[in-house]
């Protein structure tokens, strides 16, 4: 293996936020990041869920070459390659194996790979690595779990995904050991489908607000 790439959090552009993008077509994938974009937004996150999942990160590093564009659920090494000759510029995956995090680190960008559990959390630690991905956030725990891990997994820092949305997003930014929060609700499916990016910018503006405040009285 190679060293240990940069921390995410050594990255991540804006506010402590980094929302989900999952698009059909490339151009979609450049109306969502620029809907983003407008809202306050600097890091967003590229799915592989799609086809056009790799053209789309491509699409966006062109089209916004200021916002910081990773790949998200990398599952095996040719999914972390490929993200990184699409352009992303971070990866990260929604759980962990061995293989994967050697993957990962050896593609030498930053990244956060998924935990759901201490066992997850204790390997990827045992790799070197204290910056991870809690998911499913909300089915995994949510707040009380992060906070009864932080008391075990004093150097670890958590990205949490899933069930976060305005509601609870102060709430699991306001935790210590939480260094940004990731999520589709700032990109919801009805809203990308219909192509209300004014809508997706208000409410990246409403969330972006929440973690800049968060974030600037830790």
């Amino acid at each position: 293996m190679s060293s240990l790439p940069l921390p995410l959090s050594g990255v991540v552009k804006g506010p402590a936020l980094l929302p989900i993008i999952q698009a059909d077509t490339p151009a979609q994938a450049v109306d969502i990041a620029k809907a983003l974009s407008a809202g306050g937004i600097g890091s967003v996150e590229v799915v592989l869920r799609t086809k056009e999942a790799l053209a789309g990160i491509a699409a966006v590093r062109n089209a916004l070459p200021d916002l910081l564009v990773g790949a998200g659920t990398i599952l095996s090494a040719a999914d972390a390659i490929a993200a990184k000759a699409a352009g992303a510029q971070f990866l990260v995956s929604p759980a962990s194996t061995p293989k994967l995090l050697e993957a990962m680190i050896d593609c030498g960008l930053p990244f956060a790979p998924g935990v759901a559990t201490p066992s997850e959390i204790a390997m990827a630690f045992e790799y070197g690595l204290t910056e991870v991905k809690f998911f499913p956030a909300h089915l995994s725990g949510g707040i009380e779990m992060l906070r009864a891990l932080s008391s075990i997994f004093q150097q670890v820092r958590f990205c949490p995904t899933g069930g976060i949305g305005q509601h609870n997003l102060a709430d699991f930014l306001a935790l210590p050991n939480v260094f940004v929060a990731g999520g589709t609700w700032l990109t919801p499916a009805a809203l990308v489908k219909a192509g209300h990016w004014q809508q997706i910018s208000e409410l990246a503006a409403q969330a972006t607000a929440i973690a800049t405040k968060l974030k600037a009285a830790a």
